[in-house]
């Protein structure tokens, strides 16, 4: 598959298979290939980027790998600017806080990478795709949306129950390290 990827426009889709089920998402991702090394026994390492999200509306071939036709998926128009604006810089704040405490429990000094997105709509897709855990579900979820509003109003409802618990866990080894020091 790399190699007729390679061969064309570097792009393929991403999609989501249930394990359980062994059925296919009906919403996927478009990738682009953006860096691609070959060792010499042939084994391949990619750099993708998402692009765009696709409904799968009918598989047109299944091997040597599955190809579909597929209809790209754009968000709903955004009717409230400025409170998706405002929704945003608190999705963004609650994020801050989550690396932040984070690193407070595992005695590190931890930032957000450089180049997290300010718009709130690449922003929704940035957190959606570096969710941590067993989240697929989730993921998906979020990537089905197809309201920027509603991406960020879930990933805040998670950021922000991820921030209390996290700082309910630092307030306690807080205590507790203060309590050592006392004792000894």
């Amino acid at each position: 598959m790399l190699k007729t990827v390679l061969e064309s426009d570097s792009r393929f889709g991403v999609i989501r298979l249930d394990t359980k089920t062994k059925k296919i998402a009906e919403v996927g991702c478009c990738a682009q290939i953006i860096k691609h090394q070959t060792s010499d026994d042939g084994r391949s390492n990619i750099v993708t980027i998402g692009q765009q999200r696709f409904r799968v509306l009918d598989i047109t071939r299944e091997a040597p790998f599955s190809t579909a036709l597929v209809s790209w998926i754009d968000d709903e128009p955004v009717e409230d600017q400025d409170g998706l604006l405002k929704l945003s810089d608190t999705v963004l704040s609650a994020l801050k806080d989550v690396v932040s405490l984070s690193g407070k429990l595992n005695d590190s000094e931890t930032f957000l990478p450089e180049g997290v997105p300010q718009i709130p709509r690449e922003l929704s897709f940035w957190i959606a795709a570096h969710l941590g855990g067993p989240a697929a579900d989730e993921q998906q979820q979020l990537l089905e949306l197809k309201n920027t509003g509603s991406r960020l109003e879930r990933e805040f409802e998670m950021l922000d129950h991820t921030r209390r618990q996290l700082a309910a866990r630092t307030a306690l080894k807080d205590t507790f390290s203060n309590a050592d020091q006392i004792n000894n």
